[in-house]
């Protein structure tokens, strides 16, 4: 089967997240039902609810087996790397910044596919890349990372906003592709080195009134 590049980047994604997902599931040490679980809501979450809203049903991996069979495979390599992982603790947050800046390329291309107004196209950008981590957080009872303090949703809207302006303005494909999907792993690098976040609403010293 031949893939065009953002087909590519699609499969490229969604393993990404997997390995995210099945790693954060297995810290759980849930069993491996859930791990499975875990794993294909936080690897295909995004993209299904993206698809439900432009109304693109059945969603895209009820149609192929490319992105199921992608996601099983993040699951064995996880598995079989489990221990390598696990030494190397920055690995599972390079997969999640991997995904989101692949994830958010290919929302935002759909948007366009679709004609929707810049806005739309960076919103649908930030759903695919940011809302199957916030149902993977949510069934691993924690507060999704893009509610907590560092900057998670807003790298991805920026990356997509920028994906877009280099596109209306034709730039070469591919250059605008890589060049965002770059930009936001690199910023989100750089949020997390420099413990970078949006600012409090919240005052005095305690700020969970």
């Amino acid at each position: 089967m031949d893939y065009n590049f953002i087909e590519i980047i699609n499969i490229l994604s969604t393993l990404a997240f997997a390995i995210s997902a099945t790693s954060s599931a297995m810290r759980k040490r849930l069993d491996i039902f859930g791990i499975i679980i875990i794993a294909f809501v936080g690897s295909i979450g995004g993209g299904t609810l993206r698809d439900i809203l432009i109304g693109n049903t059945p969603v895209s991996w009820l149609k192929n087996t490319t992105t199921i069979n992608t996601v099983v495979m993040g699951i064995v390599i996880t598995l079989i790397a489990n221990r390598l992982l696990k030494k190397i603790n920055f690995t599972l947050f390079i997969f999640d910044a991997i995904g989101l800046g692949l994830s958010t390329i290919v929302g935002v291309q759909k948007g366009m596919d679709m004609h929707f107004m810049p806005g739309v196209c960076a919103a649908l950008g930030a759903v695919t890349g940011c809302f199957g981590g916030v149902i993977r957080d949510i069934l691993l009872t924690e507060i999704p990372l893009i509610f907590r303090k560092e900057i998670y949703a807003s790298v991805s809207i920026a990356g997509g906003i920028i994906f877009y302006i280099f596109t209306h303005f034709n730039f070469n494909e591919k250059f605008s592709q890589l060049f965002c999907i770059v930009f936001i792993v690199v910023i989100r690098i750089i949020v997390v080195k420099f413990q970078l976040s949006l600012p409090s609403v919240y005052v005095g010293k305690n700020k969970d009134l």
